[in-house]
């Protein structure tokens, strides 16, 4: 289907913000996971997942800033999504935030599929888009660590 160049840009704006809210929800439950850990899981849990998760989304949300003001379109969010918690305790939420990973890597790995980025995109954009996939991608190996050894 063809779209114009703000279009495609807008869209491009759109797909961006919702990994970003997915990202988002996985620092929730890991925050949540954290809580309910002894000191040393949550240490690890903070260094494997929080931090990379962190860094992700604030590079997720400076990419989409920075293209919204390079294409002179307005950066504003979508609403908020808001999930449930788990009853499941720590293992719950950090199986929640690999669920979410998962969901925000998907949106991102369609975006670049696409042709979006580099259609109507830039450089910058798809190396934006290209570092946060490789930051979240260190989450999901993180916690199948960290759950196989929850319980010992």
């Amino acid at each position: 289907m063809p779209y114009t160049r703000q279009e495609g840009q807008q869209q491009l704006l759109d797909s961006i913000e919702r990994a970003s809210q997915e990202i988002g929800v996985a620092l929730a439950a890991v925050g949540e996971a954290h809580e309910q850990l002894d000191e040393q899981a949550a240490d690890r849990l903070e260094a494997q997942m929080f931090r990379p998760l962190q860094r992700a989304y604030a590079l997720a949300r400076r990419t989409r800033t920075e293209f919204a003001a390079r294409s002179g379109l307005l950066a504003g969010g979508l609403e908020a999504q808001t999930r449930g918690a788990p009853a499941r305790g720590a293992k719950g939420f950090v199986e929640d935030a690999v669920q979410a990973v998962e969901e925000a890597d998907a949106t991102l790995a369609q975006l670049q599929d696409s042709m979006l980025p580099v259609e109507v995109g830039d450089t910058d954009l798809r190396s934006g888009l290209s570092s946060v996939r490789e930051l979240i991608g260190q989450v999901p190996p993180a916690a199948r660590e960290m759950l196989r050894t929850f319980g010992r």
